[in-house]
């Protein structure tokens, strides 16, 4: 029995309309930056503890501004964090979809693969003299290499 874990069925209007919808997320999220690997691990980072002791701190020295010397730009980190409360929640979203669009795309190949793993099947039972034998020789190209203990391919 074939697997068909989804059966998706996106129109052309809806293939548009999605296309649509990323290119107006990629522009209103142009601003968005690409760190290297290696800015990534030097960065310092704020987790869970570190971002409540943020928060705190800068309350209470946008309470005590007279004390914050001209080199610490409070107010540009008060616009970070601002912002960062803004793009959480829809990176939160973002994150979501793609995991389901991520699970859905594995489905799909999932679906494929084991079709066509039953037709070769089928394909190298029924083949001799049906006209199948090129396309024998063709998809097992993808099984070269790959014996099981006995010493015949594996589909």
């Amino acid at each position: 029995m074939s697997q068909n874990l989804i059966a998706l069925n996106l129109s052309p209007d809806d293939v548009a309309a999605i296309d649509a919808a990323l290119t107006t997320l990629e522009t209103r999220f142009a601003g968005l930056i690409e760190l290297s690997a290696d800015d990534r691990r030097s960065l310092a980072k704020m987790g869970d503890k570190s971002e409540a002791f943020c928060r705190h701190t800068l309350i209470v020295l946008g309470q005590n501004r007279q004390i914050v010397p001209d080199e610490l730009d409070l107010a540009a980190a008060e616009a970070d964090l601002q912002q960062l409360d803004l793009l959480r929640p829809r990176v939160a979203r973002l994150r979501r979809l793609l995991t389901r669009a991520d699970d859905t795309e594995m489905a799909l190949g999932s679906d494929v693969l084991g079709a066509a793993l039953e037709g070769y099947a089928l394909a190298k039972v029924f083949g001799k003299g049906a006209g199948l034998d090129a396309l024998k020789d063709v998809v097992s190209v993808r099984f070269s290499g790959r014996r099981k203990s006995g010493g015949a391919a594996t589909p």
